[in-house]
């Protein structure tokens, strides 16, 4: 595998950051900050392998008129991954990484010479230690009350990938190559992926996720078995590729997140304050104020001074003794005096609200020309 598709591989990364997204984490660093587990677990597409033979095998397999070379493809396999990592609470995650994948042969085409029918099995696997970056992007995706949280991730590392007697062989003749052993070499990969919090277990999310993962190519162990004359066996190695692709779900969980703070229903309005009621009263066709009716209105003063009053109403009243016209008269001339007494004792006149409603609401009702004292009274309301 060369050398520059790792490069070209990595720059990909780096595409999201350039585009200035913006992390979720730095708006409410509280739903990932800190240390997190994660294990994840899925399907593993190995891809096809060129086999080049090397030095003493490459010479055997030309002088006995084999093919040099060959091409392995896979079954569909299966992969796991367990990390330990720490959120930052700005977008961005750092973790260490074990991983295990594990194909069998499907086919091994190539090394001419090798007659069928053909058998061919084994099977691959690889293990390694992996060191990755993430960064979470706030793209404010919510759909139906669930959040979903992209990222993108890179990795290098360590892995090591083992050839399990995987073969090909000819019974009619004998020959067969085999390909028994192992190599480490330098590992890295890319990740795209998506968490769902999960709302009723602060710091858990389930999680979704595509991989490409790949060593540099390396060689290992082979054999070529020849039964050509005198049955030879010539060890030697093959060179092969790594390159997988990977479907995987699992869950992270994050220590030390605080769950959401509980939704506090807003407090119901105060009711308003009921209103306040003063009488003063009059006598038969006065208006003028008595020593009492000065008690009386300076003690509503008082109350409106103290607070919680937004406007003062003085109504009028009289009773039945007089005319209509007459009393309705007399009704605004009481609230008049009231009004004034009250201005008198510091209320604003701009808080006053003057009425008179003459004989029309008696307090006790009478008969026409009946001299009635509750009924020749104001009335001031505190609202």
């Amino acid at each position: 595998m060369r050398f520059r598709n790792l490069l070209l591989a990595s720059a990909v990364v780096l595409v999201p950051g350039a585009a200035g997204a913006q992390p979720l984490f730095a708006q409410n660093p509280s739903h990932l900050r800190g240390v997190y587990i994660a294990a994840g677990a899925g399907l593993n597409w190995l891809q096809e392998s060129d086999l080049t033979s090397q030095g003493g095998l490459r010479s055997a397999l030309g002088a006995a008129g084999v093919g040099q070379t060959g091409t392995a493809d896979f079954d569909l396999g299966w992969v796991g991954v367990i990390s330990l990592g720490y959120a930052f609470g700005n977008g961005i995650r750092v973790e260490i990484e074990g991983n295990y994948r594990e194909n069998s042969i499907n086919g091994i085409s190539g090394f001419n010479g090798i007659a069928a029918p053909r058998n061919q099995g084994g099977d691959v696997s690889s293990y390694g230690v992996m060191a990755n970056v993430f960064y979470d992007f706030d793209l404010g995706w919510n759909f139906g009350g669930f959040a979903i949280v992209p990222y993108l991730g890179a990795g290098a590392g360590y892995a090591v990938q083992n050839w399990d007697n995987v073969r090909i062989n000819a019974p009619t003749t004998g020959r067969s190559v085999t390909i028994d052993g192992d190599n480490g070499n330098f590992a890295w990969q890319v990740i795209a992926g998506a968490a769902f919090p999960i709302a009723s277990v602060p710091g858990l999310a389930f999680t979704a996720e595509g991989r490409y993962f790949a060593t540099l190519s390396d060689d290992v162990d082979a054999t070529f078995v020849s039964t050509t004359g005198v049955a030879t066996r010539q060890a030697g190695s093959v060179e092969v590729d790594n390159g997988n692709w990977s479907l995987m779900v699992g869950l992270r969980y994050t220590f030390g997140v605080a769950p959401p703070p509980p939704v506090v229903a807003p407090a119901p309005a105060a009711a308003p304050a009921p209103a306040r009621t003063f009488l003063v009263f009059f006598d038969w066709n006065r208006a003028d104020l008595t020593e009492r009716a000065r008690q009386i209105i300076g003690d509503a003063a008082t109350n409106a001074q103290r607070g919680g009053v937004s406007r003062i109403e003085v109504s009028g009243h009289a009773d039945r003794s007089g005319t209509p016209q007459y009393n309705q008269r007399l009704s605004e001339r009481r609230a008049n005096a009231v009004a004034a007494e009250l201005e008198r004792r510091g209320i604003p006149r701009s808080a006053i609200t003057i009425q008179g409603f003459g004989e029309s609401r008696p307090l006790v009702p009478t008969a026409d020309g009946v001299r009635e004292p509750q009924n020749r009274r104001v009335e001031i309301v505190l609202r």
